[in-house]
C-alpha cells in the first residue's frame, strides 16, 4: 500500500474517530481513565479497517497506528503514560459502577 494510501485511511479515520473508539470499546475493556497499550490499539484497527474491507500488512498498521495515536494525543483523548502505553481520557466511557468496564 502505498503512502497516499495510508493518508487516506488516516483521514478517512479522522472522520469516524468516535465510531472508532466505539469499536475499540466493543473488543476490549477500554473506559474512561483506562490503560490503552499500543499493540491492543494497532490490532483494534487492523481488524476495524479489515471490517471494513481493507487489509493492512503489520507495517502499515504499525505506521497507522502511531499516526492516529499521535492525533489522539493531540486531541486529549489519550494521555501517554508510558512509551507504547496511554490513558484514555474519554468521559463518554465513564462506567455506571466503579470497578466494572462492562456495564455501560
Amino acid at each position: 500500500m502505498a503512502q497516499n494510501n495510508i493518508s487516506q485511511i488516516l483521514g478517512d479515520l479522522k472522520n469516524e474517530e468516535q465510531i472508532f473508539l466505539n469499536y475499540l470499546r466493543a473488543k476490549f475493556p477500554v473506559f474512561h481513565n483506562s490503560t490503552l497499550f499500543s499493540r491492543d490499539f494497532q490490532y483494534g484497527l487492523m481488524h476495524f479497517m479489515d471490517n471494513k474491507g481493507k487489509h493492512l500488512t503489520d507495517n502499515e498498521a504499525s505506521s497507522l497506528s502511531k499516526q492516529f495515536s499521535d492525533h489522539y494525543e493531540t486531541k486529549g483523548i489519550f494521555i501517554k503514560t508510558g512509551e507504547q502505553s496511554w490513558k484514555l481520557n474519554y468521559p463518554d466511557f465513564v462506567t455506571t459502577k466503579p470497578g466494572d468496564p462492562f456495564s455501560f
